[in-house]
């Protein structure tokens, strides 16, 4: 294998051409040599305008170059699991954008492609590698904040066109599924367990009928963490996590930006914020941090980040948060 894992991406998303496949190309360890598109034409544009030696027409023909070791699928949520399946049967890594699929059901089938081809397999949450998310759990684990007790969580961004994918409910639409997934991940990663039931309402688009307007409350055997997300409400992000002799609030924590550093402020309770620390973190692209990650992992035969029985977790809150929706009770995940 070359120092450098060779990289192909299924598709050409938004966030695969703006976002991630830029920043891979500035990692140390990634490099990305060929996309894909089911229309020749889409992929042949993506590769000259992204300096990527190969294009393809089809995801099938990327899947059989043999000089290709990792794949990142950005695919539609629907197509997450097929895809990553497929790939992982032709041999290759997989990093899967979240959610890594429609359900815990589905992503218990990548478990068994991973354990049944012996590949790589991960869920793209790049927060989870990210220098301010790393510091915040530390802390915490440090008792820079006493006893952890409460995390609380707004996410949402307005977008109501009936085209986008994040619109549709038949393909794994809505607030939860695209945003909502983030709250619950990193709440997961910071208490360092696993909710023992959950709380949800939501409001669905009358046309779309995607969830764009939900609530929920995480019950963790050391607190509790409650979040907001909404995909037609003005655009904003925030985390806060309280203890028994502090706090710590993310100031950015989901899109943290790549042209400026990231900053979480840790206050010791004074009301009026006399007592604010401002921890800054170095500039950096959360999605280079990310793919340089798996590519070290597939190098040095080691264990990715983040397993994909934390996927499968993530999966059953959001479920668990569906039903207690329908139901008006709390549920198990």
């Amino acid at each position: 294998m070359s120092a450098k894992i060779r990289w192909g991406i299924l598709g050409v998303a938004k966030i695969a051409v703006e976002k991630v496949i830029p920043a891979m190309q500035q990692g140390e360890v990634s490099e990305v040599t060929a996309i894909a598109s089911r229309d020749a034409g889409r992929a042949a544009s993506a590769a000259a305008s992204l300096a990527i030696a190969k294009s393809y027409g089809s995801y099938e023909e990327l899947l059989a170059d043999p000089d290709i070791d990792a794949v990142y699928n950005p695919l539609p949520n629907h197509l997450h699991v097929p895809w990553s399946v497929k790939a992982a049967e032709a041999g290759k890594h997989v990093l899967c954008e979240k959610p890594i699929a429609l359900s815990s059901a589905e992503a218990l089938e990548l478990i068994e492609a991973r354990d049944r081809t012996g590949v790589k397999l991960q869920e793209a949450f790049m927060v989870r590698t990210h220098p301010q998310w790393l510091a915040v759990r530390e802390r915490v684990r440090e008792g820079a904040v006493g006893k952890l007790l409460g995390a609380q969580y707004v996410f949402s961004y307005f977008n109501r066109d009936p085209e986008n994918i994040r619109n549709k409910a038949d393909i794994g639409g809505g607030g939860l599924m695209d945003i909502g997934c983030y709250p619950i991940t990193t709440s997961r990663f910071v208490f360092g367990e696993e909710p023992t039931r959950v709380l949800g309402l939501v409001e669905r688009d009358p046309d779309m009928e995607i969830d764009r307007l939900t609530s929920a409350i995480l019950d963790f055997p050391r607190g509790q963490a409650s979040f907001i997300c909404s995909t037609q409400m003005v655009s904003y992000q925030r985390a806060n996590f309280f203890g028994t002799e502090g706090r710590l609030e993310v100031e950015i924590p989901f899109n943290a930006p790549s042209d400026r550093p990231c900053r979480v402020f840790h206050s010791g309770g004074d009301l009026f914020g006399g007592d604010i620390e401002t921890l800054e973190f170095a500039t950096c692209d959360q999605y280079t941090v990310q793919g340089d990650d798996f590519s070290r992992a597939i190098l040095e035969d080691r264990e990715v980040t983040t397993p994909l029985e934390d996927a499968v977790a993530n999966m059953r809150v959001i479920e668990a948060i569906l039903r207690s929706a329908e139901s008006g009770c709390w549920e198990t995940p």
